[in-house]
């Protein structure tokens, strides 16, 4: 029987496990043009995808503080709309990997910049709560809980409060939030490249990715 070398793994989503671009950008087009900014373009999702949607509405369309408040609300509307799961798909192998590491007992937290409410949506969607002892995710203003770090944290508080070894955790992400994120808390981090990053981002991480089969042998050794 397989085991790992780490005691618990933490996931990044949006990249990592799911790809949401198309709704992404969907949104994103709406809510652009309806506060009088240009729709991005499917390339500009790699500057969206990742941050929290407070932070980008003012990095990437320079809205001010208030400005974005009034966006991301206005933009969360419309993924209620769509209930939180139209036009997302899980990366191939990834949802079966979760899977194989809760078989092996491994705990499993999400470690997400999306709202948790957004999380637990996917988390159901895709018939994954049973693989994971805890979701964590942003709190719906983006403000009191946000960033990877802080997000990072919570979710080793979590799974240490539910019982878990959290000794030797390691978090897989696609993004330099998550790369910043787990080396603020000491977390060794798992760069997946199927993500929406540049390949620098995952200059610092401790390990790379290509595809589901190289992160298999990362986390599971024989």
């Amino acid at each position: 029987m397989p085991h790992s070398p780490y005691s618990c793994v933490l996931w990044d989503v949006d990249g990592t496990i799911v790809d949401a671009s198309v709704g992404i950008l969907r949104r994103l087009t709406v809510a652009l043009t309806h506060f009088g900014h240009p729709a991005p373009t499917y390339e500009q999702l790699t500057h969206w995808i990742g941050p929290p949607m407070f932070q980008s509405f003012q990095d990437q369309a320079g809205m001010t503080p208030e400005q974005s408040r009034e966006a991301v609300a206005f933009y969360r509307t419309l993924g209620k709309a769509d209930g939180y799961t139209t036009d997302v798909v899980t990366y191939p192998g990834v949802a079966e990997l979760i899977r194989e590491l809760h078989a092996d007992g491994i705990p499993q937290a999400t470690a997400s910049s999306k709202p948790e409410m957004q999380v637990d949506a996917l988390v159901d969607h895709f018939g994954l709560r049973a693989s994971f002892l805890t979701t964590v995710g942003a709190t719906p203003d983006e403000a009191t809980l946000a960033s990877k770090t802080d997000i990072v944290a919570e979710a080793l508080r979590r799974l240490d409060e539910r019982g878990a070894d959290v000794s030797r955790p390691v978090l897989i992400g696609d993004r330099h939030h998550d790369v910043e994120g787990g080396a603020a808390n000491g977390v060794p981090v798992i760069f997946v490249e199927w993500g929406f990053s540049d390949p620098v981002e995952g200059d610092d991480a401790a390990f790379r990715a290509a595809n589901v089969g190289e992160l298999r042998s990362l986390l599971l050794t024989p």
